[in-house]
């Protein structure tokens, strides 16, 4: 596992190292961060999108408050697993909705963060299980 270094500690002259795996949901969750914010507040563009997609005029406040709770489990390393499968299930929606309205050029963003969230999921599944074998050891 490769790390990088971030920033140097106190007086002791040591650095401290932080591994992508650890920065990558705290990355995710920021993206899902101001995603909600764009979709809660929804600028007229955003708010004319999801009509011309035929979705109801307050659907976006169900996307914003679904990548908020998404943004908020991700946060946190117990809950991350159901946040990247939460981060999954939103933007596999996105990405459908797109594809069928024939905008191919958005889908480009929401492919990206399947792939990342399917990545967050993967290492919490596993630190999951290697947790739950250092329990029964």
């Amino acid at each position: 596992m490769k790390a990088f270094v971030l920033n140097a500690t106190g007086g002791t002259g040591r650095l401290s190292r932080i591994s992508w795996r650890q920065v990558l949901p705290l990355v995710l969750a920021a993206f899902f961060v101001v995603g909600s914010l764009s979709n809660i507040l929804a600028p007229r563009s955003i708010f004319e999108e999801y009509l011309k997609w035929g979705y109801p005029h307050w659907f976006h406040f169900v996307t914003g408050s679904l990548e908020l709770m998404t943004a908020i489990l991700l946060a946190r390393a117990r809950t991350r697993l159901w946040g990247s499968a939460l981060g999954c299930t939103v933007m596999l929606a996105a990405l459908a909705t797109v594809t069928l309205h024939g905008e191919y050029g958005h889908g480009v963003a929401p492919l990206v963060v399947v792939t990342l969230s399917i990545v967050v999921g993967w290492i919490a599944w596993r630190n999951r299980l290697a947790a739950g074998s250092m329990a029964r050891a």
